[in-house]
């Protein structure tokens, strides 16, 4: 099967038994399945369905970072140059065994990759850096300031598998068929054809646990509670016309002590799981934390 071609935050690979319980009980059987998924980040849930659903006839994934979204493209589009791309960036990189050489051609390819206008990021060499980064960066993380600059600092591993040709490769012969856009989440809504099988995952920004004033954003994008609002909108839709979703959140809570999702969701499904987060700059804090499973079905 393949598999994430990046580590990202809030990824699902070690939830992905858990996700698959709770998917609509007529899925497996559906015609014409169209899946989408308008927050796709790293893609494991993408993959594991392409691998385990094969009567999804079509699929459709969105993402608002542009980079990210300009990655899948070169990977469904032109895997083997990029490959290329990484294979000379790897080469650059253990020409010496000195880490500190390592820490400097990091902070070289990051000015390089910030000269370029986040508009014009759509480049074969933008999308190898991209990758480049998040096998070298602080805990593989993509965070940009209020600039749209990529801001995370040199990371210390032992030795940074920076291309994967056999993970990409696959991704590759994965995402052939798929539609891939760039934008709002909610521009999916207008290529989809209600009167077949609709499934969509959704994996929003996380409402933070302990309320939207201690939002953490990782882009200039922010996901605030009036988002979260808007989301919610966004699902009625898709219930209305007769979709099927799975939405991930955060067990987050409001003053009074309710959940913030079982007060916004009201009428709708809930499953509360614990998920492993391993992202955190703290290794002795990449443990388990609480999420919330919400489904209209």
């Amino acid at each position: 099967m393949a598999k994430p071609f990046v580590k990202w935050a809030g990824g699902k690979r070690k939830l992905l038994p858990t996700l698959d319980q709770n998917l609509p009980k007529d899925l497996k059987k559906a015609q014409k399945v169209t899946y989408i998924e308008p927050f796709v980040g790293g893609g494991a849930m993408l993959f594991y369905m392409l691998e385990c659903y094969p009567n999804i006839q079509r699929v459709i994934i969105n993402d608002i970072n542009p980079a990210l979204i300009n990655c899948y493209r070169k990977i469904q589009q032109k895997h083997k140059e990029l490959i290329e791309e990484l294979q000379a960036l790897q080469s650059e990189f253990y020409r010496t065994d000195d880490k500190e050489d390592w820490k400097s051609l990091y902070y070289e390819r990051r000015k390089e990759y910030n000269n370029i206008l986040p508009t014009k990021r759509n480049t074969l060499r933008a999308a190898a850096l991209f990758i480049f980064f998040n096998k070298t960066c602080f805990n593989g993380l993509y965070r940009e300031n209020n600039n749209g600059d990529f801001n995370v600092p040199f990371g210390r591993y032992v030795h940074p598998n920076i291309c994967q040709e056999q993970c990409i490769s696959e991704a590759h012969e994965a995402l052939k068929t798929v539609e891939i856009l760039d934008g709002e989440y909610s521009n999916v809504l207008e290529l989809i054809d209600w009167d077949e099988y609709n499934f969509f995952y959704l994996d929003p920004p996380y409402r933070p646990l302990l309320g939207s004033n201690n939002f953490k954003q990782y882009t200039k994008n922010s996901f605030n509670d009036s988002e979260q609002e808007e989301l919610k909108s966004f699902c009625d839709t898709v219930n209305s016309k007769g979709g099927h979703f799975l939405l991930s959140n955060s067990d987050s809570e409001i003053a009074s002590g309710e959940n913030y999702f079982e007060k916004l969701y009201q009428g709708y499904t809930f499953q509360r799981i614990e998920a492993p987060r391993f992202i955190n700059a703290f290794a002795a804090k990449r443990s388990h934390v609480p999420e919330i499973l919400i489904k209209n079905y």
